[in-house]
């Protein structure tokens, strides 16, 4: 109980944060979204390449070397059986941006490091419909939120359309009912 009061007093705060410094919270993530089952802790998604709220380096967009961001997760839930990736961004209400849908990762998997290939299946991005990361590129003035979350899975999911179709909604979809915990990593860009 302890550590989801400690879990909600931090929700609370960034989302203070974030609107103190004039940027609206995305409204469909938070550090967990589900209770977490872990027996050893709140399931924590970080990167070794920038915290919490932070400013995504130039090299994981597309006005550098488009890499993917390296992750790292912890306080995995038991029974989790694989995990699914998505990063997304919500420019304005009802619309929504993907950049990265990979899932059927591994249990036994507990980071992605940056450029990692041959680890899950990936599923298309919004930017050009493929099976790829496609990095943010940030237009218009002004930082942009961009949230990467990770989710522990119960079951692998059960995908009955090619890799090329499985859209973040398509995803979501399909792990709604076997999602055991998730966490997100929310990070800023702005050209």
């Amino acid at each position: 109980m302890k550590r989801i009061s400690v879990l909600l007093l931090t929700i609370f705060l960034t989302t203070l944060a974030l609107i103190a410094c004039g940027r609206k919270p995305p409204p469909d993530t938070t550090l967990s979204e589900k209770a977490p089952t872990s027996s050893n802790g709140i399931f924590v998604l970080s990167s070794s390449e920038v915290t919490e709220g932070g400013a995504l380096p130039k090299e994981f967009t597309c006005d550098g070397t488009s890499a993917t961001l390296p992750l790292s997760w912890s306080g995995v839930p038991e029974k989790t059986k694989s995990f699914a990736v998505i990063m997304h961004h919500i420019p304005g209400s009802g619309d929504s941006h993907w950049y990265w849908v990979l899932y059927n990762i591994p249990a036994n998997v507990t980071y992605l490091e940056k450029n990692s290939i041959g680890i899950g299946t990936l599923g298309n991005n919004s930017v050009n419909g493929k099976t790829e990361y496609a990095p943010p590129c940030s237009k218009g003035p002004g930082e942009k939120l961009y949230t990467y979350t990770i989710y522990a899975l119960s079951a692998e999911p059960q995908i009955s359309t090619s890799d090329s179709d499985v859209s973040r909604d398509v995803l979501l979809d399909t792990i709604k009912d076997i999602t055991l915990a998730s966490a997100a990593l929310n990070v800023t860009y702005a050209r």
